[in-house]
């Protein structure tokens, strides 16, 4: 790309992040009308964590920001990572099989998994990065129907945790729509049902993270176990969804547990995929990879209830 493209790209995704960001803008005024000041905190909504951050400061996801009393995205277009995958690497095994998918992330996430597979970019904020490629949501549309020679069918909103900046998803995926195209979220369901509401409309698969089935399992990652069983319940009412259990040794590998998120996930649909993954030592976790013995029986325990469940990282 030309060095004039260049330019051309990072102004327009600059003036897509001024338009994101001129409603909040404006209502400063009002603020200091209703009595606040400009040091007031904020509240984000995007998360349950609901984090209280004061102006110029940054959420717990390190991708949200206050900005003159309103919490903006930080990370809007902003891609840290970007492939062309096969579409079972999402992993979704049962939606457009053996297609590809133009995968992109940006940095950030709202959980603290000390396994995290990706690290560098999720626990990660801007000032971690020299340099960071703008893709603006016209742009990145643009990239996915080049691909399609290639047998690109879409997007991909991955490697970090896409919900960070849901607001890029939002506009992106509906330039995708628009152009013939399906979009897949992989996420790990850490959000609001008013921010998955915005998505819906847009997004055709997900891949949505179950990281345990006990809510200590989840406060000891930084999540909300009620909340991602509330996001998983909605999505699937809209679109295609497979679930994945990274099984850690330890922290998520009873039976038992498996044996009730297994009668859950087949209250909503038996045949909802599950992919229960190998654990390998990866960022703050130095414990022995799972046995692939134990993955075998939480599988076989799993298929009481469910119809589609398979083996990952094996």
């Amino acid at each position: 790309m030309s060095s004039d493209a260049n330019c051309q790209e990072k102004e327009l995704v600059r003036n897509q992040m001024a338009l994101r960001t001129q409603e909040f803008m404006e209502g400063q005024t009002m603020l200091r009308n209703q009595g606040f000041t400009e040091d007031q905190t904020a509240v984000c909504r995007v998360c349950p964590h609901h984090c209280n951050i004061p102006v110029g400061a940054f959420g717990r996801c390190r991708a949200r920001k206050n900005a003159g009393g309103k919490v903006i995205c930080t990370n809007y277009g902003k891609i840290t990572s970007m492939a062309l995958d096969p579409i079972e690497k999402k992993p979704l095994a049962y939606f457009l099989p053996g297609s590809m998918i133009l995968s992109v992330g940006s940095y950030g996430c709202n959980l603290s998994c000390p396994f995290c597979q990706n690290y560098e970019i999720s626990m990660a904020g801007e000032s971690d990065f020299r340099i960071l490629q703008e893709v603006s949501p016209q742009k990145l549309c643009s990239l996915a129907m080049r691909e399609a020679s290639r047998g690109n069918v879409g997007v991909a909103y991955t490697y970090n945790e896409a919900l960070t900046g849901y607001e890029y998803v939002r506009d992106s995926a509906r330039l995708v729509h628009e152009a013939g195209m399906v979009n897949v979220l992989v996420t790990n369901g850490m959000a609001e049902l008013p921010v998955l509401e915005e998505l819906l409309p847009f997004i055709d698969a997900m891949n949505i993270d179950l990281k345990g089935f006990r809510p200590d399992v989840y406060r000891k990652l930084g999540g909300a176990l009620g909340t991602v069983k509330a996001f998983i319940t909605r999505a699937s009412q809209n679109c295609h969804v497979e679930l994945t259990s990274l099984i850690v040794p330890g922290l998520n590998d009873d039976p038992a547990d498996m044996e009730r998120q297994a009668e859950w996930i087949a209250q909503i649909d038996p045949r909802m995929p599950l992919h229960l993954t190998r654990y390998f030592p990866r960022y703050r976790m130095h414990e022995k990879p799972t046995e692939l013995s134990l993955l075998t029986r939480l599988k076989k325990v799993a298929q009481k209830s469910l119809e589609r469940v398979l083996l990952g990282n094996v």
